[in-house]
């Protein structure tokens, strides 16, 4: 499929790791790894959560991992992660997420 994006919630108040600015933790980001073929675009490391840009996603599993900082205490219940053809929206794949506690 042509033109994919990849949408992931995080918890409120957490932070995606690796975007460069002064407090991100190359050590932390190190053991992150994206077994994919797919060919990135963009990607978008928003207080919202993940979104990735895809030009091409083969058939076959693709995983990929990255690192985020809580902030705050609580459960939190998170959206389905979710994968979507832009052009055409009936082909699309949904994960349900476990609830995150942090204590």
């Amino acid at each position: 499929m042509t033109w994919v994006a990849l949408t992931d919630a995080i918890p409120a108040g957490a932070t995606i790791l690796g975007s460069g600015l002064g407090r991100d933790s190359q050590i932390a980001t190190n053991g992150e790894k994206q077994e994919t073929k797919a060919w990135l675009a963009y990607q978008e490391r928003s207080l919202e959560g993940l979104r990735a840009y895809y030009e091409y996603v083969p058939a076959g599993i693709s995983k990929l991992q990255y690192t985020i900082r809580l902030n705050n205490s609580g459960t939190f219940s998170l959206p389905a992660t979710r994968v979507e053809a832009m052009y055409a929206p009936e082909m699309f794949g949904e994960t349900p997420n476990v609830q995150v506690v942090v204590r």
